[in-house]
């Protein structure tokens, strides 16, 4: 009975390891012939500072971390060009705190949680056939961001609050074009 109880679970883990599910990251929508990314920088159609250098920047190293292809900047050295247009920047506040009035003060309510979207139109596209690979008009990148109630802190945290918000769009940006989502 025990035999027949373990066998049972060994068959069911086989069938369950086979279901079709694969780890994120790990194969590519993308044609064989692929060996050379071109990343040139992107253009920003937006008033928010360096956003292109950042998001550009976070995009290149993110394919380096992780995949195997080799970055370029020049579209003509590439297998396949990745061109993008950042169309708008919004950050909305989604939290509050509130210090309480004293005698000498009146009370303050500051944002505690930003939420920022990012509206892209990323192309990606095959160097000797023209062939589009991946496309979006509307890549739209969202994430919630706590903000520092210093008020000092809060422009010392500016770069490095930029400097996650390109990683974390590179990551999605770069996961969206591998498994062509």
């Amino acid at each position: 009975m025990k035999r027949a109880a373990l066998s049972l679970a060994a068959t069911l883990c086989c069938f369950a390891s086979s279901c079709g599910y694969h780890m994120a990251g790990r194969d590519t929508a993308l044609p064989k012939t692929i060996h050379v990314i071109a990343v040139p920088a992107i253009e920003n159609k937006t008033t928010s500072y360096r956003i292109e250098q950042k998001l550009t920047a976070a995009t290149i190293h993110e394919f380096l971390a992780k995949t195997n292809y080799k970055i370029v900047s020049n579209p003509a050295s590439g297998d396949a060009v990745l061109t993008g247009k950042v169309l708008s920047v919004e950050a909305v506040p989604l939290t509050f705190q509130t210090q309480p009035q004293t005698t000498t003060t009146s009370a303050i309510t500051q944002a505690t949680t930003m939420l920022v979207t990012v509206k892209c139109d990323v192309t990606l596209t095959e160097s000797d056939s023209q062939k589009v690979l991946f496309h979006s008009d509307n890549f739209l990148f969202r994430n919630e961001y706590e903000l520092s109630t210093d008020v000092k802190s809060f422009f010392e945290e500016q770069d490095p609050a930029l400097d996650r918000l390109a990683k974390d769009f590179a990551q999605k940006l770069v996961a969206a074009i591998l498994e062509n989502f």
